[in-house]
């Protein structure tokens, strides 16, 4: 009988920046038309604007929202892990694209050198944050500091990409 092994174990993104946790919330997370999948690759010119994030069946919950990565500036040399690229809270989940407190302004992905992950992280909020501190810096930002200062437990659902930097010259 063979196994199933959880793409976010392969990606190191649980490890790197979460714990191990069940997924328990259907985020669904799209740049245009394309779907984000576990792994799946992106180019920075199609990510350069916030993606639509949609929350299925959780409409009376509220919910926070962090984009990093992990790999920042280099994967091989990871001196500012984490790298933040937005912050997001009290979302309701009500199944459309996402509305709640802009935190950190979104930031596209911009990877210097190699092929760098960003991962969307949502947590499940047990009250409504308000306005809460933006991050002094987007660099050496901690997913999980972040979420044990705010009290939100572990992670509900979490999808990733990869994404490396683009020719400068584009042929059309």
């Amino acid at each position: 009988m063979a196994t199933t092994v959880d793409p976010l174990v392969v990606g190191r993104v649980i490890g790197d920046v979460v714990d191990m946790f069940i997924p328990t919330v259907n985020m669904s997370v799209y740049y245009d038309s394309k779907h984000v999948t576990n792994g799946c690759n992106i180019k920075p010119s199609v990510a350069a604007n916030p993606p639509r994030v949609v929350i299925s069946g959780h409409a009376d919950k509220l919910f926070t929202l962090v984009m990093t990565d992990p790999d920042a500036p280099s994967p091989s040399e990871p001196s500012m892990r984490e790298w933040v690229h937005w912050i997001v809270t009290d979302i309701s989940g009500n199944n459309r694209p996402i509305r709640g407190r802009e935190i950190l302004a979104y930031m596209g992905p911009r990877p210097p050198v190699g092929i760098h992950r960003y991962i969307l992280v949502l947590y499940r909020q047990k009250v409504a944050l308000g306005q809460i501190e933006q991050p002094v810096s987007r660099a050496n930002f901690n997913t999980r500091a972040f979420a044990h200062r705010l009290d939100l437990g572990l992670p509900v659902s979490t999808v990733y990409f990869n994404a490396q930097k683009e020719p400068a010259t584009k042929k059309h």
